[in-house]
């Protein structure tokens, strides 16, 4: 098959640092060509990722109307020349909308929340030629509620990117991995290592804005380098799974319904248990006391933390390896783009 793939255009594929959606089509990328097909990638004029045929988007932000006017047309033109028997976007719907009534099939996929307006204007366009597909269940749930065909396939990782460590020391500490934001609930993450009496380990980007110096300033700044709270900004891929994996768990205790959270399969994939909260996608990674736990306060929190040594990392490895590592992911967007053109090889 050929197949056009579309990622949003603020970030390469793959991305330096941060970046989930971009990290999830380079690795579909090269897992579709592992299978003899070929790729074309519509994406950030500074992507590496080795697509068959790269094509640049010519606007950088997605909210910008003449930018998405320009990216409109650059699809429009890619598909004019890579001549794809499918269409996968992890852009935006409104690019797909000149050939929105043609026969060719269409894949639209969703890693955060869909607009209810713009999936029912689009399913109803294409009709019939567009297929939705979410990060979670959680997603799909949002998005059948407007329409159209849905299918739940979630986000993956490159297992072997990650080193199963099967042990911790004794004083390993917590580790937040995220942005520095109210919904990721760095603050309390502080909270429950100083009532626990274990150390925590901050990593991530600061969000530069009003309120998210206003956060770092009045809920993370006053504790660093007291009690055990270390920050130590953002961290490359390398540096990730070193910290992931010497971690007794990793905590996000999310004040949002997260979409998906590739840093959870991240740390799982290390042998690193979860605390997060029982919102969003979360459910549909970490099966409580299994690969960690799902919390609703402070003190639920703490008494995970106690828990944690029941917790088996070689489940939490194994949780990755069956459901969240790339061949799985692959195969199953390979079986949904068979189902769309059947009569493809």
């Amino acid at each position: 098959m050929r197949i056009l793939l579309t990622a949003d255009p603020e970030l390469p594929v793959p991305p330096k640092l941060y970046g989930g959606i971009e990290r999830i089509v380079d690795l579909l990328v090269t897992g579709l060509q592992a299978r003899s097909h070929t790729v074309g990638l519509v994406a950030h004029p500074s992507s590496t990722s080795p697509a068959d045929q790269l094509f640049r988007w010519q606007g950088l932000r997605s909210q910008d109307k003449f930018d998405a006017f320009q990216n409109t047309v650059t699809l429009w033109s890619a598909v004019q020349k890579f001549q794809p028997d499918l269409i996968h976007s992890f852009s935006r719907i409104l690019y797909l909308l000149p050939i929105l009534y043609s026969r060719l099939p269409k894949v639209m996929s969703y890693q955060r929340y869909p607009s209810r307006r713009t999936t029912r204007w689009g399913a109803k366009l294409a009709r019939g030629s567009l297929t939705f597909t979410g990060c979670s269940d959680y997603i799909c749930r949002i998005g059948q509620a407007a329409g159209g065909v849905w299918h739940t396939i979630h986000n993956c990782v490159e297992l072997e990117r990650y080193t199963f460590q099967p042990t911790v020391a004794d004083d390993a500490p917590l580790v937040f991995l995220s942005r520095i934001e109210r919904i990721k609930g760095a603050h309390t993450a502080i909270a429950a290592a100083r009532k626990a009496g274990r150390r925590l380990v901050i990593a991530g980007n600061q969000v530069n804005t009003d309120e998210g110096k206003l956060y770092w300033q009045e809920k993370i700044a006053p504790y660093i380098g007291k009690d055990g709270i270390e920050y130590i900004g953002a961290v490359n891929d390398i540096q990730k799974n070193e910290l992931l994996g010497q971690a007794v768990a990793i905590i996000v205790p999310i004040e949002w319904d997260e979409p998906f959270g590739i840093v959870f399969a991240e740390a799982l994939a290390c042998g690193t248990p979860v605390i997060s909260c029982h919102r969003g996608a979360l459910p549909e990674i970490v099966r409580q006391g299994i690969e960690g736990y799902l919390v609703n306060s402070v003190e639920e929190t703490c008494v995970a933390i106690e828990q944690l040594s029941k917790i088996d990392r070689r489940n939490c490895r194994q949780r990755v390896q069956e459901c969240f590592s790339a061949p799985v992911i692959v195969k199953r967007y390979e079986q949904l783009y068979h189902s769309s053109i059947p009569d493809k090889p």
